[in-house]
């Protein structure tokens, strides 16, 4: 009988552990995703800082709007149906509530990132991806029933061109195209644009062609 308690000790022992382990992995989960870049060093940034705001508008128009409904997700993109195991809900969710910003340049002149990104016009009320835009600022809306993606590793910017039905590769950035310069939070990013995450008020810029502008600094609405 001695043998039976001491293995059922530490079996409950094992037990307790997994539920720690699990635990500490989920938190560690959400403080990565809300933790805030460090600010950035004087020398990155560009001129005065920019003062985003809900609802407005950045950038000249160029991304097409299509079809009745108004929205500029394409054929290939997020019509209702899964986009990368993203669904697409009649809600919005708050278990992770992040928004990142993103600055796209052709040329050195901003181009508008449209409202309507991540909303599908299907009857009878329409649906939202958790990844979308409520207007033209440039900021991404990171709004899902879960921590992490469906492939466990963080909502990224391949995901958002997808469910937006538009190419994002390093000679392509949604129909324009040439060569492009990538910044992540102020500093020059060489990886997979595609994999760039969307955290807590991550400040994506990418700039096609040439010339090039230093890379703003844009502060978010005050409890955004």
């Amino acid at each position: 009988m001695r043998a039976v308690y001491i293995a059922f000790g530490v079996v409950m022992v094992l037990v307790v552990a997994g539920f720690a382990l699990l635990r500490w992995q989920q938190t560690r989960e959400i403080a990565q995703a809300y933790a805030t870049p460090s600010p950035l060093p004087s020398s990155a940034l560009a001129g005065k800082p920019i003062q985003l705001a809900d609802g407005e508008t950045l950038g000249a128009p160029y991304f097409k709007l299509v079809g009745r409904s108004k929205l500029p997700v394409t054929a290939r993109g997020g019509l209702g149906q899964p986009v990368d195991g993203i669904a697409c809900a009649t809600q919005e969710y708050v278990t992770l509530h992040v928004h990142a910003h993103l600055a796209v340049f052709d040329r050195g002149k901003q181009v508008q990132i449209p409202r309507g990104v991540g909303l599908a016009p299907v009857l009878p009320s329409g649906c939202l991806y958790w990844l979308h835009t409520h207007d033209a600022s440039g900021i991404i809306h990171v709004e899902a029933p879960r921590i992490a993606a469906p492939d466990g590793g963080a909502f990224d910017l391949g995901m958002f061109f997808d469910i937006w039905g538009l190419p994002l590769t390093r000679g392509d950035v949604g129909g324009i195209k040439g060569p492009v310069v990538a910044y992540v939070d102020g500093v020059k990013y060489d990886g997979d644009l595609r994999l760039i995450p969307l955290l807590a008020h991550q400040q994506i810029v990418l700039e096609i062609g040439t010339p090039t502008v230093p890379p703003p600094y844009y502060v978010f609405p005050p409890n955004d």
